[in-house]
């Protein structure tokens, strides 16, 4: 026990003498001035720190940049003289200095850059672009997005249960009726309908998932869910975009805006009268012909290219970070938008209109369903203007002719 205290004693003795010396090099005194000769107990230090400036490496200084000589020092010198100081690092990297990287920069312009460089915009609190993306991101998009789904689900909710489905239920005559679709287009149809189903449930657990499932599933389930539809959402792109061309191009001729359409829109589609009777329109009627412009063609067309730019597959776009920035911007925005409309086309196709999915399930519909939804559009069948059947029969014979009756089932 008295060892034990004797050497922790000159233990704290020589931890004293050299905390007490000069914090600069060591100097050489004079023969026998002992105070210019540093203790035994921290020669070796000293040695190990000659050429270095003794500081207090732990300091932090309000202005490291005001360290004499610190523009000329090294990383590997600051290194030594501020182990685990990586602001020197992070400063260069922030200001855009590039690093090595094994990729050549033909193909990824910024590999060797870890960030954007900090660029402060006139009059905002951000530093890089992108801070000002994660923004409107996490603060525009994602919020209002969800507030737009709410407002249209909660309206078809309200108009369903005040109005109930729209139309009569029409008897089963025994006949096909009238070609409303032909095989074509309902393959079309059902085609880009699958593919956008599912890109935007992928695109929706994607973007607000972990609101809704990350605190039901976990954090390990969540995310291979959401790993899972990343790839769906990736490759379904394509398809959407081919289907997308297809069906525009399939619809576009009836789609044509004419004066019938202004009449309809100024009686609200007849929807919100009294009588309920709606206004006589061609084979589509405004509404229609307003979720094929705005609701599909326009916005789906800018979908389909920012979505092409953030898989990578237009060479020239998307190489750096700003263009893939601002593609997610108009790519979530007027995702959402389209969701939006054509949650309204789904429920008109549902449960908002007797008859309209037996439309598009076997491609026909009755003389009477016509005459009541689309009035301008049956006309001009009966008057031979428009086949009653425009495709060709399953065994091969020639379609019916204009105004002529189809066969007995």
């Amino acid at each position: 026990m008295k060892h034990t205290i004797c050497a922790l004693l000159l233990t704290l003795g020589a931890w004293g003498a050299y905390a007490q010396a000069p914090s600069g090099p060591v100097a050489s005194g004079t023969v026998g001035d002992a105070s210019a000769a540093p203790p035994a107990a921290v020669a070796a230090p000293a040695a190990a720190m000659a050429g270095v400036q003794g500081q207090n490496i732990f300091e932090v200084k309000p202005d490291a940049s005001a360290e004499p000589g610190y523009a000329e020092q090294t990383n590997g010198e600051r290194m030594k003289v501020q182990p685990g100081n990586n602001a020197p690092m992070w400063r260069q990297v922030g200001q855009g200095v590039t690093g090595y990287s094994s990729l050549p920069k033909t193909q990824a312009p910024e590999a060797g850059n870890l960030i954007q460089p900090y660029v402060q915009y006139p009059g905002s609190r951000f530093t890089n672009a992108g801070q000002a993306w994660r923004e409107v991101r996490n603060h525009w998009i994602i919020p209002y997005g969800a507030a737009l789904f709410a407002i249209v689900l909660l309206a078809l909710c309200i108009f369903y249960f005040v109005k109930g489905p729209m139309g009569h239920d029409h008897p089963d005559t025994g006949t096909k009726g009238i070609e409303r679709f032909t095989p074509f287009e309902r393959a079309a149809h059902w085609a880009n309908a699958f593919a956008f189903i599912a890109l935007a449930i992928s695109g929706i657990v994607m973007a607000f998932g972990k609101f809704f499932l990350l605190p039901i599933l976990g954090s390990t389930l969540f995310g291979w869910l959401t790993y899972a539809l990343k790839n769906v959402h990736n490759f379904m792109g394509p398809l959407f975009a081919v289907s997308l061309a297809v069906i525009v191009l399939t619809f576009v001729k009836d789609n044509i805006a004419n004066r019938a359409d202004f009449v309809w829109l100024s009686k609200g589609g007849g929807m919100l009268g009294g009588d309920g009777h709606e206004v006589p329109s061609h084979r589509f009627n405004a509404g229609e012909k307003g979720l094929f412009w705005w609701g599909i063609t326009i916005p789906g067309i800018f979908v389909v290219g920012t979505g092409l730019v953030l898989d990578k597959l237009i060479p020239g776009f998307g190489d750096v970070r700003g263009d893939m920035q601002i593609a997610h911007m108009i790519h979530a925005t007027l995702a959402i938008w389209m969701m939006a409309l054509i949650c309204g086309h789904i429920y008109m196709g549902t449960v908002g209109m007797r008859g309209a999915y037996k439309a598009m399930k076997t491609g026909y519909v009755s003389d009477a369903w016509a005459k009541e939804h689309h009035e301008l559009w049956y006309d001009d069948i009966q008057a031979g203007k428009i086949p009653r059947q425009r495709s060709v029969a399953k065994d091969g014979s020639a379609a019916p002719s204009a105004g002529q009756q189809p066969a007995q089932v």
